[in-house]
């Protein structure tokens, strides 16, 4: 019994563990929406702007290697590099569901530019922190530091560019 109820609390902090970054997603994601068929469009963009349909699978998958990640963490011993990773991670999720809002729906691009630039180095803190848990959740962030790059270099060149 207690042996059920233990994998049962491991499967309930799974589970909320990918639902909150997924969460930041979506409410991210209807920012999203909401501008990339009016004002995204009007803008000038470089040659190596991806198509639209792209962005949601990547991010989507992206989030659930974070939340796989944040599990990892979560369910590692207490430690001072446990709690200053996770408060890190925060920081970054926080930036991160932010700069849809800021891009998108409230079209400052520069503003957005400097925002990805502060998520980007806390993605980087996020990394270094997580591997002093647990190895495999600071690697799990890498295609997401990855994907963030990308996303910056473009976020400013639509800034350049407009």
């Amino acid at each position: 019994m207690v042996k059920k109820i233990k994998t049962m609390n491991k499967i309930f902090k799974l589970i909320l563990c990918l639902l909150l970054p997924l969460l930041v997603g979506a409410i991210g994601g209807v920012a999203t929406a909401a501008n990339v068929k009016g004002w995204f469009l009007t803008l000038q963009k470089p040659f190596f702007n991806p198509p639209n349909y792209l962005f949601g699978p990547v991010w989507t998958v992206l989030y659930i290697l974070m939340g796989i990640s944040l599990y990892l963490i979560v369910q590692s011993a207490n430690s001072s590099f446990k709690k200053r990773a996770l408060i890190i991670f925060g920081i970054q999720l926080f930036l991160n569901f932010w700069w849809s809002f800021i891009f998108f729906q409230f079209h400052l691009l520069g503003v957005a530019l400097l925002e990805i630039i502060c998520m980007w180095l806390c993605i980087i803190a996020t990394i270094v922190s997580f591997s002093k848990v647990d190895k495999r959740a600071a690697y799990l962030q890498v295609p997401y530091l990855l994907w963030v790059s990308f996303a910056t270099t473009l976020n400013a060149a639509i800034w350049y560019l407009n």
